[in-house]
């Protein structure tokens, strides 16, 4: 089984968005890879972009033969869709509905998005939300984009991620079934469950629901670890790939797997973009998942 290769756009471009898209899908072809995880949220790629602008870039990455096949954003840390605030999660809900549209418009599949946040670990300033009320926030606040998401064929894929919220399988896979819609699935971080799990046994629970692949490494250590544990080494960590790959195969997923390389451990002094990390990983990716496809 072959599949489709990308790179996400911060390693590339940085977490600011400065580089422009045609100068991120130009990097990602000329590192072999597959195709960009745009980010969703930069000064060229964000709020407020036209239909038009947003059909140029579906136009250039096709001519260079480069897949958009999932976009990303950071914005959900800090507007969740289960604040407490009402205000907050009707800015989040609005900020869904243009993100599903842009990613409509440039030919994505999918979209990545934070479901919600119990509590974010290394922010002291957040309020914590209780379980409960997270859920039932994201759940309403979800109801309100799907139907824009089913009306353009775009996929709401729910990334699993160190909120405390959604944090088994378990938990993930009854919260996105109570929709019953093929289009809320799961964004599934495979380097994210390391820290308290196997990532093998995530892929066979939650089977078709999920939508997208992110892959990084990490370390466990004391027990379980902290965002230091995620390095800039495909091949440097407690990931067995072999056991992610066969769980992939075993439920025929054929989506996009995005090298989501922002090595956490190197902060504060990391500097993005980091083009040598990204060469880097495309020949680690294609050593682990097979040579790239070319359309």
């Amino acid at each position: 089984m072959k599949f489709t290769l990308q790179i996400n756009y911060n390693t590339i471009g940085g977490f600011d968005g400065d580089k422009e898209p045609e100068r991120a899908i130009d990097d990602a072809a000329s590192l072999g890879y597959d195709g960009v995880e745009l980010a969703f949220g930069g000064p060229h790629f964000g709020p407020g972009i036209n239909e038009s602008r947003c059909r140029e870039i579906k136009t250039y990455a096709d001519k260079c033969g480069v897949r958009l096949a999932t976009l990303c954003s950071g914005y959900y840390w800090g507007c969740s869709l289960s604040s407490k605030d009402a205000a907050t999660r009707q800015e989040s809900i609005d900020y869904t509905k243009e993100y599903l549209r842009a990613a409509h418009y440039v030919g994505a599949e999918s979209i990545l998005v934070l479901p919600g946040i119990v509590n974010i670990p290394w922010d002291e300033s957040f309020e914590q939300v209780p379980y409960q009320a997270a859920w039932e926030y994201a759940t309403s606040s979800l109801k309100e984009v799907l139907p824009l998401a089913e009306e353009l064929g775009v996929n709401i894929a729910l990334e699993n991620v160190w909120n405390w919220f959604l944090s088994d399988p378990y938990a993930m896979r009854s919260f996105v079934d109570q929709f019953n819609s093929s289009r809320i699935g799961v964004y599934f971080d495979a380097g994210n469950v390391l820290v308290n799990g196997r990532p093998e046994d995530w892929v066979a629970i939650l089977g078709e629901r999920i939508k997208a692949v992110h892959v990084k490494n990490f370390k466990r250590c004391d027990a379980g670890g902290g965002l230091h544990g995620f390095g800039d080494d495909l091949l440097d960590g407690d990931m067995d790939w072999g056991a992610l790959l066969t769980a992939l195969q075993n439920i025929s997923y054929k989506g996009p797997i995005t090298a989501e390389m922002i090595p956490f451990s190197r902060l504060p002094d990391l500097v993005l973009p980091d083009m040598a990390l990204a060469e880097d990983t495309a020949g680690k990716l294609r050593q682990i998942f097979g040579e790239r496809i070319y359309y």
